[in-house]
This record gives C-alpha cells, sequence and structure tokens, in this order.
C-alpha cells in the first residue's frame, strides 16, 4: 500500500528511510511547539491553546504535501512571520490578535487562489537556474548561522556577532549553563560529521540523541545546571504523558469587523504577511529540492503547484485554529539528507506532531544544543552546491554571491531572493544580456525595490 502511493522504489527509498527522515525532520523543528506559544503569547494569546494549534496545523500541513505533492516537506508556523503577527501588528500597531489572525486567514486564501492560478508557480519557475543553487546554498549558511546560534556558539558581541567566551564563562559563572551547552554542542557536531563520514544510516537522528544524552550524564554530574532565568532548562524529562490543550481560546476567533473600518492598513498587514511568505515558501522548496535532486535541467521542480497548495492550504487552516502563518520548513533538508524523498517522510512528521500533543513534556525537553549540530551538518552539506554555480559568468555569479552572503547576513531567506532577483536584472540589463530575462524578473525587481522603501 505504502509503496503503491508514495512510489517509494521509483524515487529510490524505502520505508524505513522515509520513517528515519521523518523523524529526523521532526526532531530537528520540534523546537517550534515551545518558541511559537513563547512569541504568540506576546499579543494576549493562551500559550497552551497556541501550542495544540500549532502541532495541529504543523501535522495537517504536512498531511496536505503528502496528498497534494508526495513531497519529503515538513510545515509548521514560521518564524519571522511569528514575530511580525505579536511585536508588530498586535503590539507596534496595536491590532488585537483576532485582526491578526484575519490577515493571515486572508493571506491564506489569497495564496490558494494564486497557487491555483499558477502565479507562484511562475515566480518559482522565473527564477534563474544559477541563482536557484545560490538559493540553496543560502539557505545552508542561515540554517548554520540558525545551529550555532541555537548551540550558543555564536553569541551578541561588540562586533554584532562573535564566538563565546569561553574562558570568561569560567570567571563569571555562566560554564555550567552556557559553556558546557556550547561544548556539547561543538561535540555533536563531531559526532553527527563522524556518522555521516562512516555512512551511518539515520546519522542525524543518532546524532541528535546521542548528544541529547551526553546533556542528560552532564546534568546529572552537576556539570550543565539548569537556569531557566537564562534561558537554559532540565534535559531530564520530569513526565512523558501529558494531555493536550484546548484550542477554544484561539479557535475560530477571526474578526471581520475590523476591515470595513480599517480597509487600507488591513492590505498593508496582509501585504507583508503575503509578500513575506511567498518567498521565504518559495526559498525554501528550491533549497531543500535541489538538495535532493529533484530539479530538472532547467532548475524546476515537478510537482510544484501541488507543493504551494499545501502551504497555503496550511496558512488557512492555520489561522482558523489560532497560529500565525504556517509555512514549509527550511529543517526539512535535515530529513533530505536522510534520504527522504517522498510524501511518507512528510506523513511521518505530522504524525509525531499528533504525536507530541500527548509527549509534549518528553519532546519540549529536546534540547537546542542537541538539535543544532543537525543544523550545522545540514548547512555543510547544502553549501556543497557552490560548485554548480556559474563562477565564470559574472553575471550570474555576482548576484548568487549577494543571494548566498544576503541571506545569511540579512538572517532573512526572501531579503535573499531580493538581493538576488534585483541584481542579477540590474546586471544583465546593465551588460547587455536582456534577452537572459524573463519578463517576470522586471515585475518582481520593481515590487522588491518598492517593498524596502514603502512597506
Amino acid at each position: 500500500m505504502l509503496e503503491k502511493y508514495f512510489k517509494l522504489q521509483e524515487n529510490g527509498t524505502n520505508v524505513k528511510t522515509e520513517i528515519t527522515a521523518g523523524i529526523t525532520t521532526f526532531m530537528t523543528m520540534v523546537y517550534i511547539l515551545a518558541v511559537n506559544p513563547s512569541i504568540l503569547s506576546a499579543s494576549g494569546m493562551d500559550s497552551g491553546s497556541i501550542l495544540t494549534a500549532t502541532a495541529v496545523a504543523s501535522a495537517i500541513g504536512c498531511f496536505c504535501m503528502a496528498a497534494f505533492s508526495n513531497k519529503p516537506f515538513a510545515l509548521s508556523a514560521g518564524l519571522g512571520l511569528n514575530a511580525y503577527f505579536a511585536y508588530t501588528v498586535c503590539i507596534g500597531m496595536g491590532y488585537p490578535w483576532q485582526v491578526a489572525l484575519t490577515a493571515v486567514f486572508v493571506e491564506g486564501l489569497i495564496f490558494i487562489a494564486l497557487s491555483l492560478t499558477n502565479v507562484r508557480e511562475a515566480i518559482f519557475n522565473a527564477i534563474p537556474k544559477n541563482l536557484k543553487v545560490a538559493v540553496s546554498c543560502g539557505i545552508g549558511l542561515f540554517i548554520t548561522f540558525i545551529g550555532v546560534q541555537n548551540a550558543g556558539i555564536i553569541v551578541e558581541s561588540a562586533t554584532l556577532v562573535g564566538l563565546f567566551g569561553f574562558k570568561a564563562s569560567l570567571t563569571n559563572g555562566t560554564f555550567a549553563t552556557n559553556g558546557i551547552s556550547a561544548i556539547l554542542a561543538l561535540i555533536g557536531v563531531v559526532i553527527v560529521a563522524y556518522l555521516l563520514i562512516k555512512g551511518v544510516k539515520g546519522y542525524m537522528l543518532y546524532g541528535i540523541l546521542i548528544t541529547w544524552a551526553l546533556g542528560i550524564i552532564c546534568q546529572l554530574v552537576g556539570l550543565y545546571v539548569p537556569n531557566p532565568e537564562l534561558g537554559f532548562y532540565s534535559v531530564i524529562p520530569n513526565a512523558i504523558v501529558s494531555a493536550p490543550a484546548s484550542m477554544a481560546p484561539t479557535m475560530f476567533k477571526l474578526d471581520f469587523g475590523f476591515i470595513a473600518s480599517h480597509l487600507l492598513d488591513f492590505i498593508v498587514v496582509v501585504f507583508a504577511f503575503l509578500f513575506v511568505d511567498i518567498f521565504d515558501t518559495l526559498g525554501t522548496v528550491i533549497g531543500c529540492a535541489a538538495k535532493a535532486d529533484m530539479l530538472d535541467e532547467n532548475g524546476q521542480l515537478d510537482g510544484i503547484k501541488g507543493v504551494l497548495l499545501a502551504d497555503a492550504v496550511a496558512t488557512t487552516v492555520g489561522a482558523l485554529l489560532g497560529t500565525s502563518t504556517v509555512t514549509t520548513f527550511v529543517e526539512s533538508s535535515s530529513g533530505i539528507s536522510e534520504g527522504g524523498r517522498t510524501g511518507l517522510t512528510a506523513v511521518t512528521t505530522g504524525v509525531l506532531f499528533l504525536v507530541a500533543l500527548f509527549l509534549s513534556p518528553l519532546f519540549l525537553t529536546i534540547p537546542s544544543f542537541a538539535t543544532a549540530p543537525a543544523l550545522i551538518v545540514v548547512g555543510f552539506l547544502m553549501m556543497q552546491q557552490v560548485s554548480k554555480i556559474d563562477w565564470n559568468d559574472l553575471t550570474e555569479a555576482i548576484p548568487c554571491f549577494c543571494c548566498i552572503t544576503m541571506m545569511g547576513f540579512a538572517y532573512s531567506i526572501s531579503d535573499g531572493i531580493s538581493f538576488g532577483i534585483i541584481s542579477y536584472t540590474a546586471l544583465k540589463l546593465l551588460t547587455g544580456k536582456k534577452d537572459h530575462l524573463n519578463p517576470l524578473l522586471y515585475v518582481l525587481s520593481v515590487l522588491f525595490i518598492l517593498k524596502y522603501f514603502l512597506i
């Protein structure tokens, strides 16, 4: 049955590989169940309801991905978009969270329309092949940056970012939290890398579990001391099973009455959600598909319409349940690195999100220093594709470089794509190579420029 539905042999995979990949993807993105309630609750929403809504919406999104496209991409509430929801729309603009949910719902409906009318597919296909590779490499840099930050290896400093001060932590008393966490993450990177080199199947999942086990040992012997005030929690579960919180406080709490009296403001909010989500999703899909060798010789992805439709439906359903924009997660690349190639990977991740509703104390105990090594190694694997870029044609290479660097330095997939497309269009025009430009690139370049100055 699984073979018939997911076409495993045709995609060069098997049930064991797909399930392992799904578990790995879930382990690297389960943090969203802790992070999303923390961020969205700042808007006044009930945190327990947010956690349940996030898990259910994530599962629905993963199931839609499998049903509509048979691709191994997992979905959940997008980071950045949830912060915009809580801190900009609700706190900054002063709008009730019900209005923000309504904006996300409307955005989702627009997404569905764009997906069904091939607009998003056209945008995907308009991005040049070299830039598609650059997007994948840029996501590699971006996800590595996330990993080293989550691990506490790279921290804020006078130079914006810097290496964690191990020596200073010994004298100021923070080594038992910050220091040991960073060291465990570095050990985890070595473990994952060693297992990768040895060709061990499930190396990422094993790396996460081994690093977590080392953390438990360190806590038991007193090397790691939890300090919730500093954001360092116990890595030993104090419970395993718990009943999921009710979604009633946030479910179906949309407010359409606001639109009539604040139409222009509402349109701006919807457009901001729409713009960021379109290019975050496209960037993630491009990067993950390139990593899995799913792009054809023209850089196009078979079944892209189903992928984008799943993303749109998940966003719409998520808003109804009570969570911010649901989008394709870059952490999907960790499961792809484990060999995930079909929707069975996504289904496995979705099932685990539902299981997490009842095992949340266990899953939420997985420390970031245990999942960070997987993200760092995935970053390395995605950066390997940089050799596929045509570095001899500077009108191709320079925009790719802009895309890669800005994605990491601006901490945004959509900004990386923006700078890549703007510079690509400008250089092709200035050098008389406009025959290489898809007409849609002109439109996108203008929209990106307007975005930075008007939105």
